[in-house]
């Protein structure tokens, strides 16, 4: 007898649903998409959520235990996490930038890579750094700036640059080993890793293909200046040192925090900056990006709210109600996990949320596990790459300095995602059979 599914309230996604309406209202109005402010817009939707929690509370909750249960969602420890990376970031950046290394990056990459493979190796680049990582905020972070100086050298589009070091993070969250939602999706399944990734990897194979393709013929347009490509070694080792130590498995903040002092000596050895302009770098570096932390800690809040208020639960029951067959079962653990993933911007809590509810159906449905798996992992990815408030997207916008709206539609690895993921629901590949899940049946 299967768990009776909470309903929940359409409500608790009307705050959300009010920001998206904003966000794009204004934007077609003004023809900007920053017309109106990530914050403000997050802020508008939390406000909305805090009268619709009033008005469901009657009382039973005061409002201060509203504003504890919005504080504690927004602690959420992976959110934390987001907050000191987005400011370790925007360290980073500045110190490399005013000691050199990302002229000197920039310089080393230009003279290296032809012409024509500029954005195509960007992306491979990216893909064996988040695979290897298992992260896609830390794979955003340390190659993100080096996309921002190729595509300032080079005449490259800035969120098209964007669009491929984001699409390249989301390689490998989705197929990394020790990403936290491959071990979501396999542990929530009961499945084995290498399975899981087997499928997966024959999933997303024609999108990198595609995508590195499309990539090629942009890169190819690019006007690159052979002249006065000089670099210097010891500048590019904050660069270096980030990479290595997050390819050992070294946590990002230590990788970051090292590469940052590392940046700040090689400066102030090299005359650069002193030491008391290197505190204002580092502060210049925190205000730069303390907007993006603020608004990760600000969707934490609402994303606790909506949950008081049943909005991720009235998404389960709506599209799980009336499941019929093997591809509509697919399609409907697809969907959802997208959409929780969408209202969360967390592709792991989306996983973990949507998790047991896809186990049920894949049984109810004759649905391999192993296939599940492999669409929590793949569409709560493709969510993340292409929400424009997610935080690999928030991240990117910020070292670029554009507006995250504008990345969206440069996202093409994670669109094509989104079109082979569905293309092989209604046909069924890959077919892959464990002794597990024939056990099972």
């Amino acid at each position: 007898m299967k768990e009776e599914r909470k309903k929940g309230s359409f409500f608790g996604l009307v705050p959300l649903l009010i920001f998206i309406f904003l966000y794009i209202l204004i934007t077609i109005m003004t023809g900007s998409a920053s017309s109106l402010p990530l914050n403000v817009g997050i802020l508008i939707a939390c406000i909305f959520a805090f009268i619709f929690s009033i008005k469901k509370s009657k009382g039973n909750l005061s409002f201060d235990e509203l504003v504890t249960m919005f504080c504690k969602g927004g602690g959420d420890d992976t959110l934390i996490l987001m907050f000191l990376i987005f400011l370790e970031a925007g360290m980073f950046y500045l110190v490399a930038d005013r000691m050199g290394a990302v002229k000197s990056v920039t310089n080393l990459g230009l003279s290296l890579l032809p012409q024509s493979m500029i954005l195509p190796g960007v992306f491979i680049i990216g893909c064996i750094l988040s695979f290897s990582m298992g992260t896609s905020m830390g794979t955003v972070t340390a190659l993100m700036p080096i996309g921002v100086a190729l595509a300032n050298s080079t005449g490259i589009l800035m969120p098209l640059m964007c669009g491929t070091v984001v699409g390249s993070a989301m390689f490998g969250d989705n197929l990394s080993f020790i990403s936290d939602t491959t071990i979501a999706a396999t542990r929530t399944q009961e499945v084995e890793m290498k399975d899981k990734f087997r499928a997966n990897f024959l999933m997303v194979l024609p999108a990198v293909i595609i995508t590195l393709l499309l990539l090629g013929f942009m890169s190819s347009s690019s006007n690159i200046s052979n002249e006065n490509l000089s670099w210097d070694f010891i500048q590019l080792l904050p660069y270096i040192l980030v990479i290595g130590l997050s390819l050992i498995g070294v946590h990002v903040i230590l990788a970051m925090g090292s590469a940052i002092l590392v940046g700040v000596i090689i400066g102030i050895f090299q005359g650069t900056f002193t030491l008391i302009e290197a505190f204002g770098i580092l502060g210049e570096g925190i205000i730069a990006m303390e907007d993006m932390a603020v608004i990760a800690v600000m969707v934490g809040g609402l994303v606790a709210l909506m949950h008081y208020l049943g909005g991720i639960d009235w998404l389960l029951y709506r599209l799980t109600r009336n499941v019929k067959g093997r591809s509509g079962a697919e399609l409907a653990i697809a969907f959802l996990v997208f959409l929780v993933d969408v209202a969360t911007t967390n592709n792991t809590i989306a996983i973990i949320t949507v998790g047991p509810i896809a186990r049920d159906i894949s049984d109810e449905f004759g649905v391999d596990r192993v296939r599940t798996a492999s669409i929590l992992d793949l569409f709560a990815s493709i969510g993340n790459g292409i929400t424009p408030w997610a935080g690999q997207i928030l991240l990117a916008a910020g070292i670029a300095e554009i507006s995250t709206l504008s990345i969206v539609p440069y996202s093409w690895y994670s669109i094509l995602l989104a079109i082979f993921g569905i293309a092989f629901i209604f046909v069924g590949f890959p077919k892959i059979k464990t002794r597990d899940n024939i056990n099972r049946k």
